[in-house]
């Protein structure tokens, strides 16, 4: 922080000669009394909420599965940070079955701030065996198209789907895959490799060709995004 540090100023004696010089008191330059601007409204920042302890084995690996910013942010979210990226303080994060698919798990990213934020249009996913020491080869699923920051406001929830096995196969699937990795944000440096979270699949999971969805605001607009990602 720099500080800056004012000059005295030093009085200056003014004479002024000559008789008969008239003198005319000016009044205010400005005389509007209807309301000047108004003053900006503050915001308290919210206070950080546990989004349960972060993991770091299979995070999913940089770059690999995120679309670069290329548009602002969208909605209609206003307040202070609403352009601002998601502090993994504040978001609460969940996977779930769909129900009706039992291939397709739904991961509900809510924001628990106080303020809207923004995540990348999708969730860093892979999918991988929570016991491998080389998480590397983990698979990574085929996106839906889009790139634009996803804004999320406060209280509420953004919505990704993703499906393990599209095609249905029985046979073929990739063997030993139990776990699926989740790094909600996975652009830029505001949410480190180390904020990723790990769930497991459950037993008899089938995984083979997995595609996912971008980042909506209801299951449904999930689930419609996904089936349009490339097979």
């Amino acid at each position: 922080m720099s500080v800056r540090h004012r000059r005295p100023l030093l009085a200056s004696t003014v004479l002024v000669l000559g008789a008969g010089l008239a003198l005319t008191a000016c009044g205010p330059d400005n005389t509007d009394t209807a309301g000047g601007p108004a003053a900006s409204a503050t915001t308290a920042a919210a206070k950080p909420s546990t989004a349960g302890a972060p993991a770091t084995a299979g995070a999913p690996t940089k770059g690999a599965t995120s679309h670069p910013s290329t548009h602002a942010p969208s909605g209609g979210s206003t307040g202070a940070g609403a352009g601002q990226p998601c502090d993994i303080q504040n978001l609460s994060i969940h996977v779930t079955a769909r129900s009706g698919a039992p291939s397709q798990r739904v991961i509900e990213v809510q924001n628990t701030g106080g303020n809207s934020c923004t995540l990348s249009s999708s969730p860093g996913v892979d999918l991988g065996n929570s016991t491998a020491q080389d998480q590397s080869k983990n698979i990574k699923p085929v996106l839906a198209s889009g790139t634009s920051r996803f804004t999320v406001p406060a209280g509420q929830k953004a919505y990704a789907v993703i499906d393990l096995d599209p095609s249905g196969a029985t046979t073929g699937t990739a063997p030993d895959v139990n776990e699926l990795n989740v790094l909600a944000d996975d652009e830029g440096t505001d949410m480190p490799l180390s904020s990723t979270q790990n769930f497991p699949l459950g037993d008899g999971a089938r995984v083979l060709d997995p595609k996912m969805s971008i980042y909506r605001a209801s299951v449904a607009e999930a689930v419609k995004s996904m089936a349009a990602a490339p097979n």
